[in-house]
């Protein structure tokens, strides 16, 4: 009975595992630089000072969190970039993220969304209905959807989660 044996079973689990965690470690080190392109020095910014602690917390190597901030100072052409979207029956969606080419992440992004059926709002059009605070947006107004765009949203999270210049994804629903 081939592949039943324990190693297989840790071997296909240590690679689920290693896989999130190095998602996590690349949007942190997005984070750790953005935040360090302002001031690299965490004792003066306390937006990097905040970020260093979330990599910390997650178990990041220090050695990533340096690299992270060199790379700040290297590569002035990062940018921010916010997408407001519209989601499954008029919901929203904020996509908050980091890249060093913005034309082609923005244009690559809107592709995804229309693989679901979903399209790029105008600037300033659903960020009303968001507050920003520390961890984020929280929306103001929670919108119940059908269980099947539920679904259509946890499937479109995961793809762009996937993405390494996309940070963070909210919604209202």
């Amino acid at each position: 009975m081939a592949g039943h044996n324990k190693w297989t079973q840790i071997k296909h689990g240590k690679g689920k595992t290693d896989a999130i965690k190095a998602r996590t470690f690349s949007k942190l080190s997005a984070v750790i630089s953005i935040a360090a392109k302002k001031e690299p020095n965490p004792d003066f910014n306390p937006s990097l000072r905040g970020a260093i602690e979330r990599a910390k917390k997650e178990n990041m190597p220090q050695a990533n969190i340096e690299r992270a901030i060199t790379r700040a100072r290297k590569n002035k052409d990062l940018e921010e970039f916010l997408i407001e979207a519209y989601g499954p029956e008029g919901s929203g969606i904020i996509i908050e993220g980091l890249t060093d080419n913005k034309p082609r992440s923005l244009n690559e992004i809107k592709i995804i969304l229309g693989d679901y059926g979903m399209k790029v709002a105008n600037p300033g059009s659903l960020l009303w209905s968001f507050d920003k605070t520390e961890e984020g947006y929280i929306p103001k107004y929670k919108q119940e959807v059908s269980e099947e765009s539920k679904n259509k949203m946890v499937e479109l999270m995961e793809k762009l989660g996937g993405r390494d210049d996309i940070n963070e994804i909210y919604s209202n629903i």
